[in-house]
């Protein structure tokens, strides 16, 4: 099993220094070692720690706290259907509310999110690429794709991904397992590669959350191209 699954091994050609090492505020790779530069995301967002970035899409008022309104429009800004988008809405509020609210013993009956609290959310069987307090680890993350991606082709398809799944599992973590299938399957959804192939940095991306409000432009660009008007086309003009 251990020479199926061949860990990342830094070298000293590699950009990435120290991948061991946990980062608070970027998604460092050997190939983006110093995080999202486009649109001078990793400066912008230095006040949030990475997990806390890959919820900000959803705080547009930067309040931060996320309503199921704010999810819902969200995700349906990427062009996701009736039901995908209430079912992602319910799962997400659903499992993320209670751990992240300010009352200890009471859960908050609007279901928010509070993303200062998020890193709570941390659970079993997924890549570990976030820490318990929502740094980002490289050599987590590295472990990954060189882990599972089969031919080297710089991503994974749902073969490496259902091999990824399965492999990462804890024993009996029953809600590690369901969480980390709907996360991966959201990603995919999200990215839609026309090859079948989540590319290693957009992956990477989905992660900083500095993807998220690229899809719902582009789609708002299809649906403004296609002469439609949808909630897409006004949830396009970024908060950030």
């Amino acid at each position: 099993m251990t020479i199926e699954r061949v860990p990342y091994a830094p070298s000293k050609q590699d950009r990435l220094i120290d991948p061991g090492t946990a980062r608070a505020t970027i998604a460092a790779t050997n190939d983006a070692p110093d995080g999202t530069q486009q649109d001078n995301w990793a400066e912008r967002h230095r006040h949030l720690t990475v997990v806390q970035q890959h919820c900000s899409y959803w705080d547009k008022d930067g309040d931060g706290v996320i309503w199921p309104s704010d999810s819902w429009l969200g995700v349906r800004a990427w062009g996701w259907n009736l039901f995908l988008s209430a079912l992602a809405v319910v799962i997400i509020h659903g499992a993320l509310s209670y751990p992240t609210a300010p009352a200890i013993i009471l859960p908050d009956p609007f279901f928010r999110i509070w993303i200062k609290h998020v890193h709570k959310c941390k659970h079993g069987s997924d890549s570990m690429s976030y820490d318990t307090e929502g740094r980002f680890q490289p050599q987590n993350f590295e472990n990954l794709f060189t882990k599972y991606d089969s031919d080297n082709k710089g991503g994974l398809d749902l073969y490496d991904l259902a091999r990824a799944l399965k492999g990462q599992r804890f024993a009996f973590d029953f809600f590690g397992w369901g969480a980390a299938l709907f996360e991966w399957l959201a990603v995919y959804l999200l990215l839609w590669p026309d090859d079948g192939i989540m590319r290693k940095e957009d992956v990477r991306r989905v992660f900083d959350g500095s993807i998220f409000q690229e899809k719902a432009d582009e789609y708002a660009r299809k649906m403004k191209r296609q002469g439609k008007t949808k909630m897409a086309i006004a949830y396009s003009q970024s908060a950030y």
